[in-house]
């Protein structure tokens, strides 16, 4: 049996919020408009749209224009214009947030216009928005996704998103005014970008593939998590067994907790599987290798995993100074002073693999000394491994210790 809706579901609406892109009103609007007690926006939708006999009141500073719209009594009703689709990382949060009754009339957002504006399909595209504290993660998911949309703000614009991208290969597509009188696309690298003055509330689009389209994708935004992890070790190339194992890399992910909006070093990194890993599930990597040989290595099982690894060729803890600072640090090669310059880098966690029992003390006394909680664990592993005559045997692994540390919350 159909349910009935409630009266305040559909009925006695108080405010309509009107989405406009720049081609005209959606159906519906003018009537609101029309009987509407108090209408909000920015400056120029007022000018262009608001109907003399309604009081106008500007949609910033929020707060005051909240408590008018909570502030409509009775028959009094108010209509609130903003651009593009007001669900979409928008006003209509902060109106409910507030319990008042809306009604939504939407327009293309920035966003869909950018990419109809190159023709590109995007639901494989995460789009991410900059409020307070999360540039940073921001710009982690622009260095670990083939493709990012950023919807600015007025202290997180293409600038400062740009700046965080020096060593990524990526390019930027800048929206300006988009929708509107002064609506511009420019296409720039990070280095340029990073110089320029931008409109405020630009749209971006992050990518390093500039003309090619991603994967088709069931979920918008793309697949968040690989289907396993802590893969065998044949899924990787390595030189002789030199690999941290499987067991191993298990524990270590969840130490690190790797996930999109972090940036993850991978220290003395060999073939890279850690970094690999952490980048499937999501996280921006660096890879810290001195050999050349593994560094080929390296960036084959990147490739071959379809994820980006920013590898780093050089000598830690040398080659860590200039890196951006990291949310988790994986340590599998190097000395005492790789571990100190690690245990220093400001991450939240770092972990250590260590096959040597005489190394666990000064680790550990390091990572205290830098300000974490230590715990440890050895791993002995025993696999299952098939014998000629159709039975099975244990093979136990070389131990390894893993040790761990989280920094101390303030």
């Amino acid at each position: 049996m159909r349910r009935r809706a409630r009266r305040d579901e559909v009925g006695d609406v108080t405010v309509t919020v009107v989405g406009i892109d720049g081609a005209g009103l959606p159906a519906g609007a003018a009537e609101a408009l029309g009987s509407a007690r108090l209408v909000v926006g920015a400056r120029r939708n007022l000018n262009a749209h608001a109907p003399e006999q309604a009081r106008t009141l500007e949609l910033e500073p929020l707060e005051s224009a909240l408590g008018a719209l909570s502030a409509l009594a009775g028959a009094e009703t108010g209509v609130v214009l903003v651009d593009g689709d007001p669900g979409f990382f928008g006003v209509l949060r902060s109106l409910r947030d507030r319990g008042i009754r809306c009604s939504v009339l939407p327009a293309a957002s920035a966003v869909a216009k950018l990419m109809a504006h190159i023709g590109r399909p995007w639901e494989d595209v995460p789009v991410a928005v900059p409020g307070e504290q999360d540039l940073p993660r921001v710009i982690n998911l622009c260095r670990a996704r083939p493709a990012v949309l950023v919807l600015t703000a007025p202290d997180a614009g293409p600038a400062q998103l740009a700046s965080g991208l020096a060593g990524w290969r990526r390019t930027l597509l800048v929206g300006e005014d988009v929708g509107g009188p002064d609506e511009k696309f420019t296409p720039v690298d990070p280095a340029e970008a990073a110089t320029r003055t931008w409109a405020a509330n630009s749209v971006v689009l992050c990518t390093n593939q500039a003309h090619e389209q991603g994967p088709r994708s069931w979920l918008f935004g793309g697949e968040r998590l690989p289907d396993s992890w802590g893969l065998s070790e044949d899924e990787f190339s390595h030189r002789d067994g030199d690999i941290t194992p499987a067991e191993v890399r298990a524990v270590a992910l969840a130490e690190l907790a790797p996930r999109p909006g972090t940036l993850v070093w991978d220290v003395g990194a060999g073939s890279g599987s850690v970094a690999v890993e952490c980048a499937r599930m999501g996280s921006a990597t660096v890879a810290v290798e001195s050999d050349e040989a593994q560094v080929v290595r390296l960036v084959t099982n990147a490739a071959g995993h379809g994820v980006d690894v920013r590898v780093e060729e050089g000598e830690a803890p040398k080659s860590l100074r200039e890196l951006p600072k990291p949310d988790a640090v994986f340590v599998g090669g190097g000395g005492a002073d790789v571990v100190t310059a690690c245990a220093h880098a400001g991450a939240s966690r770092v972990v250590i693999e260590l096959t040597e029992l005489e190394r666990v003390g000064p680790t550990r006394d390091a990572l205290r000394a830098a300000g974490y909680e230590v715990r440890g664990v050895q791993l002995a592993a025993s696999r299952l491994v098939e014998l000629d005559d159709g039975g099975s045997k244990l093979e136990p692994a070389a131990a390894v210790v893993v040790v761990s540390g989280r920094r101390k919350e303030p």
